[in-house]
């Protein structure tokens, strides 16, 4: 660590152990939940529930649209509330319990109900649950722009997060397997399966509800900080350069992850053909990305934040490139390094949103990582729709034989161009995405002496705000003494 870095990292908040624990906790209970709640909605609602393929579309356009809007539309409600317990933490502690219940819901469709009512039942739940998983994911992803002004100590904090997330991610993989009701019919008994709902949704967001008690935000952003009118708000973010080039980064990594990880069961059903399924290829992805994780804080300490990203999304870049080229028996080595590349993505990615709220707060003098986070995933929710759209795409052009058109039996001999297509959406397509977001950060504005001087800049500001934080407490303990 440099001398200016040790000198910034120095007069900045510095976090407890127990701090970084509970922040992982809640990104655990997100996790589980989150990921659960992917893999099993469609096949519930249409395996299970038998609801028709139309009504699922449907349902999945108005939701997809909603899910896009809420973001910046809470990122805003949140960044402008103030409240005794702060402008975060009141949304995570009282959201939590009402996270559970959505999730629960919509298991509990009537299974004898006509098509209609499941459809209206699916829409209305999942709505509700999004709403709630889009105030508790924001509010969570605030607290490490706020809680530290050092690089060094967000890095901690993302990496705590990455490595419980990692776990609920694996989680979320294995419970549904174990739990899943294994049909239709009236033979098939769902009760096992929503009560394993009911205790996911309990105990996880007992996790994010049990942080709240522990995270303790900085309130003079709440108290001192007046929010600045809506249009100045919007304005000041879409017209932010340093968050441009941020958001092309991170559009770019969500739709390769998006794209590599919704095309890696046909590289493993149709390429690389394992008898255990996409087990070693998860493995492959999953073990030198958890591993991957808290060696970040590494070059963390010599480099800065973009620099690091850069590095690390282009080792990725390479990974997945060479599914694409290396023989079949190989792809696996291809896919850890590729894991191992984007251990960086998840630890580094909000450290760079921290630098570009950072630089909005000098501008406006307002801390708004609500508003950022917000306008971010209404950026990169769509990847995730562009990236179904492209898989489905080159399936069709590269001559894919589906196990519909084979008369219900998977075709593993496909063509060698439906093999390449695949190869592609696992490697080429995901390795040239992020050389493309690797080269976006060529102009991050936020290096060398701007950010030493900006990371300056944002301490000096943070005292005072401390300072005329205290002032009105003492001012309004006076008062009541008075009284």
């Amino acid at each position: 660590m440099d001398h200016q870095k040790a000198a910034v990292h120095n007069q900045s908040k510095t976090l407890t152990p127990k701090t970084r624990v509970a922040f992982g906790f809640a990104a655990l209970g997100m996790a589980v939940i989150g990921g659960v709640y992917t893999a099993m909605l469609t096949k519930f609602f249409q395996d299970n529930m038998g609801l028709d393929k139309k009504w699922i579309g449907i349902a999945m356009i108005i939701y997809a649209i909603w899910n896009a809007l809420n973001d910046p539309i809470f990122g805003e409600i949140t960044d402008r509330t103030k409240h005794r317990l702060g402008r975060r933490v009141p949304y995570l502690r009282y959201t939590a319990p009402f996270f559970a219940i959505t999730f629960a819901a919509i298991w509990l469709c009537p299974e004898h109900a006509g098509q209609l009512l499941k459809f209206t039942w699916m829409l209305i739940t999942m709505l509700a649950y999004d709403t709630c998983y889009t105030i508790v994911g924001l509010v969570h992803g605030t607290f490490i722009p706020e809680l530290s002004e050092s690089d060094v100590e967000r890095g901690k904090l993302s990496i705590v997060s990455s490595l419980f997330g990692l776990l609920g991610t694996l989680l979320a993989f294995v419970i549904p397997e174990l739990v899943r009701p294994g049909g239709t019919g009236d033979n098939v008994s769902l009760t096992p399966f929503r009560v394993a709902m009911l205790i996911i949704g309990i105990v996880s967001s007992g996790f994010i509800f049990y942080s709240s008690f522990v995270l303790k935000e900085r309130k003079e952003f709440s108290m001192v900080d007046n929010p600045i009118p809506w249009w100045r708000a919007i304005k000041s973010t879409i017209i932010n350069k340093s968050f441009l080039v941020y958001v092309i980064t991170s559009f770019m990594c969500t739709f390769m992850f998006a794209v590599a990880m919704g095309a890696i069961f046909y590289l493993s059903d149709y390429v690389y053909q394992s008898p255990y399924g996409v087990f070693p290829l998860l493995g492959a992805l999953f073990i030198p990305l958890t591993i991957g994780v808290p060696l970040v804080a590494i070059p963390l300490k010599r480099w800065e934040a973009s620099k690091v990203w850069t590095v690390y999304l282009l080792i990725c870049a390479v990974g997945f490139s060479l599914v694409y080229f290396l023989p079949v028996a190989l792809i696996p080595v291809a896919i850890a390094i590729a894991g191992f590349g984007y251990s960086g993505n998840q630890v580094v990615n909000y450290i760079v949103l921290s630098q570009v709220v950072d630089e909005d707060e000098i501008k406006t003098g307002v801390r708004r990582e609500g508003s950022y986070l917000g306008a971010n995933a209404l950026v990169t929710k769509p990847a995730q729709s562009v990236a179904i759209y492209i898989t489905a795409l080159i399936l069709a052009e590269t001559a894919f034989v589906t196990t519909q058109a084979n008369g219900g039996v998977p075709f593993l001999n496909q063509p060698e161009s439906a093999q390449m297509g695949i190869r592609a959406l696992v490697g080429l397509i995901p390795g040239i995405t992020l050389l493309l977001g690797a080269i976006a950060l060529i102009w991050f504005p936020i290096k060398g002496k701007r950010l030493t001087d900006q990371q300056q800049t944002i301490l000096d500001m943070h005292a005072r705000k401390e300072a005329q934080l205290a002032s009105m407490q003492q001012k309004s303990s006076e008062a009541e003494l008075a009284e």
